[in-house]
């Protein structure tokens, strides 16, 4: 028989081999679809090994109860590496004293934590444990990605950049994903564990499927849905908590909720919800990128219409229905072949964690394939009614007027789903996705999208006797008499400190002089669509004569404006404008105020182990001083773990030189993220990307 001595299960060459060596140098970690190999020795020599290895298999076994009918405990024999559908090892190499032996991972095995037996006649041998993925790099894999740029993008990618602001004004904030880090990949897999206990999902088979893997990460996101990973801030309102704006990266609220025994984290919001879910996933080896979207309808339960309620003077009003445009919205993609639908809605799939109110089934959304979106295939699994909606609803503005009712106003129609963007690949520049999404705007495919979904509405509500159908309504054009035109021109992002430009237009197109009332308003903004404060308001009244156009212009002033802006820095510019025969017109525009400069600068060659030092600069451009100023500087490869800096005050009109010393420790691109908090400000972050050389 065999007298098994100890098992080699060559860590270094075999995660290099499989793109894992960033997550473990001491544990086995493979990809499901290619082979690994181990050496095997024996405390004796064997003789005769063809004929011991006829009696020789092995057992590959994960979750806590593993069986054969599952799927969780596979016995295969050591003849030849097998076809891509079941486990299968080879011997290599042979030696009285060791062998060598290839094993493959089926491309549709489930991922998980397996354990790797050796049975001989009498002989029954722990050889160790692997960690098991996703495999992008495998054709047979559901999650095959044919382009290595993009593999190396939204597989191992570390440092991303996750877009906000206005669609006029689209910011950019970096964040650490930190998928690779060993202890992420035990947390990730502790995650998917909690979920199917909740879910009273005994069925570890069941993770062979990346829609299975997303549709219960995503569940895991927000605590809405599940005992989940972070609670939703909703109100901007953020106690005994962090604030979504100050985190930087995932892996801290993945340690804190693992190490608070799986108690939610406080405090998400959608971007937090996405990064966070970006990390499990690419962690799990499933492609994955975060998307923005700019002007989105939420909450809509797959209505292409939503409105906003604004009082007499232009005031937006908090609405009791939770339908709203958000400034912006982010969510995911993640790169499959869907198995469960036609070959033609394999590629991206969006998924989005954030709780939406729905009339039927879990409160996230996805995986929903793109091209279903785009093409308006709204039966399509999962989700795609949602997405379709909250990017091509249309929104009407209403004006409260005497006896708390409401009046359409004219000329204010918004369109949603505009500028949906994503980090480039191998670059930080930003790259518009809104054709994969939407045909182009006005063009013939959009009409015939927009008019198939339409039918199908129509179709639901004479097919079903209930009032909950898959679109409950569609936008009707409201009657506008073309009597006046209103347009609002402000500059779309404006520097904290500086007083806001604003330029109004009215056009009168009557045939009669008109007596017109108008009222401008600047009011702060959450960026779901709630209301923060109103800051400012002006009235104007004058006459316009037949045919005649006017031109206001205006400052909303600083000292107005600036103590309130809420968390995310967003304005609402209103005009409203009513006329003798009480027609009310409105326009509005949407501003991001950018935070202070603060700017990265390295020296021009940076080498690995060779010391260094970076810039770090800080102007305030207030009237006021910046009070308790604290700078944290994070950056893999080149500082370890968070460096912290007090500064103190910074001086009006004044510009703090900070130097941070650093010694590089990995080559290539390398980022250095700096982010403030003072008084004033909470949420202001900057970052640069460096090349380091190798030493």
């Amino acid at each position: 028989g065999l007298s098994f001595k100890k098992c080699n299960l060559r860590i270094t060459m075999n995660n290099n081999n499989h793109h894992t060596q960033e997550i473990s140098t001491e544990r086995l970690v493979v990809r499901r679809g290619q082979p690994f190999t181990i050496t095997v020795s024996f405390s004796a020599p064997v003789h005769s090994y063809l004929k011991q290895l006829k009696r020789t298999f092995l057992i590959a076994q994960t979750g806590q109860n593993p069986s054969k009918p599952d799927g969780t405990q596979i016995e295969f024999p050591i003849s030849g590496l097998g076809d891509q559908r079941q486990w299968s090892a080879a011997l290599e190499e042979q030696d009285p004293c060791f062998w060598t032996i290839t094993v493959k991972a089926p491309a549709n095995a489930p991922i998980g934590q397996y354990a790797l037996f050796l049975h001989a006649s009498k002989c029954h041998r722990h050889l160790g444990d692997f960690t098991l993925l996703f495999n992008p790099w495998c054709q047979d894999d559901e999650v095959f990605l044919g382009n290595e740029a993009q593999r190396q993008e939204y597989i191992l990618n570390q440092e991303g950049v996750i877009y906000w602001g206005t669609e006029n004004a689209v910011l950019a904030q970096p964040w650490d994903f930190s998928q690779l880090e060993e202890d992420i990949l035990d947390i990730c897999f502790i995650l998917l564990g909690v979920a199917e206990r909740q879910q009273g999902d005994k069925d570890q088979s069941r993770r062979k499927s990346p829609v299975y893997i997303c549709r219960t990460v995503a569940a895991m996101m927000n605590c809405n849905e599940l005992r989940g990973i972070l609670t939703e801030c909703e109100t901007g309102q953020c106690c005994n908590g962090t604030p979504p704006s100050k985190w930087l990266g995932s892996s801290p609220i993945l340690r804190q909720w693992f190490a608070s025994r799986c108690k939610p984290v406080r405090y998400g919001q959608c971007w937090v919800f996405a990064a966070v879910m970006c990390t499990v996933l690419r962690c799990l080896g499933i492609p994955t990128r975060v998307v923005t979207g700019f002007t989105w309808a939420h909450n809509t339960d797959t209505s292409l219409s939503v409105d906003e309620y604004y009082d007499e003077d232009g005031t937006l009003l908090t609405q009791a229905q939770s339908a709203r445009v958000w400034t912006f919205h982010v969510w995911n993609e993640c790169w499959m072949a869907r198995a469960d639908l036609l070959p033609e809605y394999s590629g991206w799939q969006a998924l989005d964690a954030t709780c939406q109110e729905k009339s039927e089934g879990p409160s996230f959304c996805g995986p929903a394939p793109v091209k279903a979106i785009k093409d308006g295939d709204t039966d399509i699994d999962y989700d795609v009614c949602y997405f379709f909606a909250a990017i091509n609803a249309k929104c009407q503005v209403w004006i409260q007027e005497a006896g708390d009712t409401f009046k359409p106003a004219l000329g204010s129609t918004k369109y949603t789903g505009n500028n949906i963007s994503t980090k480039g690949v191998g670059s930080e520049r930003c790259e518009d996705v809104t054709q994969s999404y939407k045909y182009p705007e006005g063009s013939l495919q959009e009409k015939e999208v927009l008019d198939k979904v339409y039918r199908k509405t129509k179709k639901l509500h004479t097919t079903s006797s209930s009032s909950e159908t898959q679109f409950s309504s569609i936008p009707t054009a409201l009657e506008e008499p073309v009597n006046l035109f209103i347009q609002l021109q402000s500059e779309s992002s404006q520097l904290l400190g500086q007083d806001i430009p604003l330029s109004i237009e009215v056009f009168n197109y009557s045939g009669g002089e008109k007596a017109t009332h108008l009222v401008l308003g600047a009011q702060s903004l959450q960026y779901n669509g709630v209301p923060v404060t109103q800051l400012w308001k002006e009235k104007f009244d004058f006459i316009l004569k037949s045919n005649e156009a006017s031109t206001l212009k205006v400052f909303v002033p600083c000292s107005q404006y600036g103590k309130e802006l809420g968390e995310n820095h967003l304005l609402r510019l209103t005009a409203t404008l009513r006329d003798k025969d009480s027609y009310v017109y409105f326009a509005q525009e949407e501003i991001s105020i950018c935070d202070p400069p603060l700017t990265v600068e390295f020296p021009e060659n940076m080498v690995q182990y060779q010391p260094s030092t970076a810039k770090i600069s800080l102007l305030n451009p207030l009237t006021e001083p910046l009070e308790k100023c604290v700078i944290v500087v994070t950056g893999r490869g080149l500082v370890y773990r968070q460096r912290k800096y007090r500064l103190g005050s910074v001086q009006p009109k004044s510009t703090e030189k900070l130097q941070i010393p650093l010694t590089p420790t990995q080559t290539g691109p390398r980022r250095l993220t700096a982010h403030l908090t003072c008084l004033q400000l909470q949420g202001l972050k900057s970052y640069k990307t460096t090349d380091v050389a190798a030493a």
